[in-house]
């Protein structure tokens, strides 16, 4: 039964319609940040912020059907992730967190970082970092720090970086002590979708079962504007086909990167549907593999 559409729209979320299936229990959003202006930007940082707190990403939560979270500290705040451990106590159990580090962080900070929901690291070669240029270096040193906490459920690396980063930075990214998550599609341009050479390195550091996937941000590289982004079906179709048991979904709320009030969620939970082409897929990479990553199914 399709649910009836919002009173009030979402703060950052186009529409007020809901996605057209109801997503399975324990329906995880595994990629999505908090702003909030009790806590101020990097000093490296020089584009104000958005207001996007936790009581309107609760919104969007009710909107979608999703009850598990992953919260991602945006570039914006650096290296301090004050406001991610904030949004965590908010969230609670049904929460974790991707912290931001540079490469001189400790065992201790790491040990509190995990004590409050934390579970991997984002390494990001695509914007600004407060530290200067993310190298292949970077990587290997948080990699053999993250490793030391290998029995902490979840723990992993997060790597945003472009294609043709991918591709140079292969060698690095087979050799990583630690499970690998691979933001927002691997960036790959939708007009060659499984066809590109990124691709290719994708699907070898899937097979290689310790890398996984995220279903996201499709609308950073897409040529066809909401709602349908139909030019990236065959790069979701291919992932899906290849490595279904390694894929996780997430909104990118509150849409950074986009025009404001230009991103419709419940079109991209939709969009999700199509990539998947089945309720089993969506249960999977909604609710299955989530649980496994994140540790929600060893708390």
């Amino acid at each position: 039964m399709e649910l009836p559409p919002l009173s009030t729209p979402v703060p950052h979320s186009a529409g007020v319609n809901r996605p057209s299936c109801t997503l399975p229990a324990l329906a995880c959003d595994s990629h999505m940040h908090i702003f909030d202006a009790r806590f101020a930007p990097s000093p490296h940082w020089h584009r104000t912020p958005p207001s996007a707190p936790v009581a309107a990403y609760r919104m969007l939560q009710q909107r979608l059907g999703t009850s598990r979270t992953v919260v991602v500290t945006p570039s914006t705040y650096g290296t301090d992730n004050t406001c991610t451990l904030d949004a965590l106590a908010q969230l609670g159990d049904s929460a974790r967190g991707v912290a931001v580090v540079d490469a001189t962080v400790n065992d201790s900070e790491l040990t509190h970082l995990a004590s409050r929901g934390v579970c991997g690291l984002r390494v990001n070669f695509v914007s600004p970092q407060s530290w200067g240029r993310t190298t292949a270096e970077m990587l290997t040193t948080l990699a053999d720090k993250v490793v030391r906490h290998r029995d902490c459920a979840g723990w992993h690396l997060q790597v945003f970086a472009h294609p043709e980063q991918i591709v140079a930075l292969a060698p690095w990214l087979h050799k990583l002590p630690v499970p690998l998550v691979i933001d927002h599609l691997g960036h790959i341009d939708p007009s060659e979708g499984p066809a590109a050479e990124a691709y290719g390195v994708l699907r070898r550091l899937l097979d290689g079962g310790r890398t996984w996937v995220k279903l996201s941000g499709a609308y950073m590289r897409s040529s066809v504007h909401g709602p349908s982004y139909a030019d990236t079906l065959p790069l979701g179709h291919a992932l899906v086909r290849d490595a279904p048991q390694r894929l996780v979904w997430g909104s990118d709320w509150p849409h950074t990167t986009e025009a404001p009030g230009s991103v419709n969620d419940a079109d991209l939970v939709d969009l999700l549907q199509a990539w998947c082409g089945s309720a089993s897929a969506m249960h999977r990479v909604l609710s299955d593999n989530p649980g496994q990553l994140y540790g929600f199914d060893h708390c």
